[in-house]
């Protein structure tokens, strides 16, 4: 008896208390995205998505059993057997998957789908922290970038051939895992230049402003550094280079489909493409900003009843949050999710192994990529690209992968004076 109680006690049960927190407040609002006033359904009718859900929520706690009666040596030793599994379950999907809207992403089994692309983030996260738990790997040696880079670009090539742009572009999540671990800040001050480069030269129409803007910086940065002919040479090839990717990527745009450059272009004008990718993101404001400090009331949502905003029960799913609960509601389920991000450092941090530490920051990384990117699209902030919002939005494969995620790091946790391994 004393050895449960000891074993009890050791799984972070705030951790867990934040989890069902989260999914309990989702299906209430998945409820509301679905709910008609005049047909009165129930919240657990499975004909409807809230019920749907609600089965999905079962076999997410039958995989939370599973995980914690389990080993937790298991899934340390069969972290590359599942990375390689999920691997070649993406390279079948284009071919034998079904097809929705343009998208070869999902197997079909019955009336529910699953979407391997989901669950091969958690074999992505194993295989990491794997390849990365032996004390002589070192992030400054360009082999073993090249090794981590591997385990991390493989899948999201692959998912682009389903193509499924937003899943593939999750797995820069694990960037911040990386910079954690010691990659070269150079990468990341390149990045985040590149980015905002990318953002100037998208929201700037006129190319003769954005290259006299680009000159301005030339003439800067020759200012501000040393006279040296190494210098001044490098910041010669900067600024051509600056100009050739602003150039290039106004090309790149050009050849995108039409609603692909929409996405892009409807930040910087809504009106871009009102009927479309605009609509969706207005209305979501809307939506948001209609519920004011306290919001109109549970299942009392105009927007949401009245299907204004496409997709609400998944990617836009704060939307209906916001309209029927307000500033204060939306307040209430950003702090949950920050408190988990901040319980999750604080896991990951007091880990005895390097396998679980890096393992946990990737859990942490994916959650914190998911929940930044989905809000800021529905606020207008980002393009619309279709993340899910971890444990709110519709979808088994989405509850499942993040159940996954999470509890296999409760697990390892709750085992982390016993794990077996190399420590710090």
């Amino acid at each position: 008896m004393r050895q449960k109680d000891t074993y009890f006690h050791k799984i972070d049960w705030v951790t867990i208390a934040l989890y069902f927190a989260l999914v309990l407040v989702g299906w209430l609002n998945i409820y509301a995205a679905v709910y008609d006033g005049q047909i009165g359904t129930s919240i657990f009718d499975f004909s409807i998505n809230s019920g749907k859900q609600l089965i999905w929520i079962g076999t997410a706690v039958v995989l939370i059993t599973l995980i914690m009666v389990a080993d937790y040596r298991l899934f340390q030793n069969l972290s590359l057997v599942l990375y390689l599994v999920f691997i070649v379950i993406l390279f079948l999907t284009p071919f034998i998957g079904k097809e929705i809207n343009g998208q070869r992403a999902w197997f079909e089994l019955g009336i529910f789908r699953l979407q391997p692309a989901e669950f091969t983030k958690f074999a992505t996260a194993l295989a990491l922290a794997k390849l990365m738990e032996n004390p002589t790997f070192d992030l400054g040696k360009l082999s073993h970038q090249a090794k981590a880079l591997g385990i991390i670009l493989l899948p999201v090539a692959l998912i682009m051939l389903q193509p499924d742009t937003g899943t593939a572009m999750v797995y820069s999540a694990f960037f911040i895992m990386l910079y954690r671990e010691g990659m070269p800040q150079k990468y990341y001050i390149f990045s985040l230049g590149l980015i905002g480069l990318s953002v100037l030269t998208l929201a700037i129409n006129n190319n003769w402003y954005l290259f006299g803007g680009l000159a301005v910086v030339v003439i800067l940065l020759v200012l501000a550094s040393k006279k040296s002919w190494k210098n001044l040479l490098g910041i010669f090839f900067l600024g051509i280079l600056m100009v050739g990717y602003a150039y290039s990527l106004d090309r790149v745009v050009e050849k995108l489909p039409p609603h692909q450059q929409n996405r892009i272009m409807v930040l910087f004008d809504p009106d871009v493409d009102p009927l479309g990718v605009g609509w969706n993101v207005t209305q979501s404001k809307i939506a948001i900003g209609s519920g004011g400090l306290l919001g109109k009331g549970y299942l009392e949502g105009t927007q949401t009843k009245f299907d204004f905003v496409p997709e609400q029960h998944t990617d836009f799913i704060f939307c209906t949050l916001g309209e029927e609960f307000g500033w204060i509601g939306s307040l209430v389920m950003i702090s949950l999710f920050v408190a988990l991000l901040l319980r999750l450092v604080f896991l990951a941090e007091r880990q005895k192994t390097r396998f679980s530490r890096i393992y946990g920051y990737c859990v942490l990384s994916l959650l914190f990529f998911h929940f930044s990117i989905n809000i800021a699209m529905t606020i207008g902030l980002f393009p619309v690209v279709g993340i899910p919002l971890p444990f709110f939005s519709y979808g088994g494969s989405s509850l499942w992968s993040f159940t996954l995620l999470l509890f296999i790091f409760i697990k390892l946790d709750s085992h982390r004076i016993q794990i077996l391994g190399r420590s710090y």
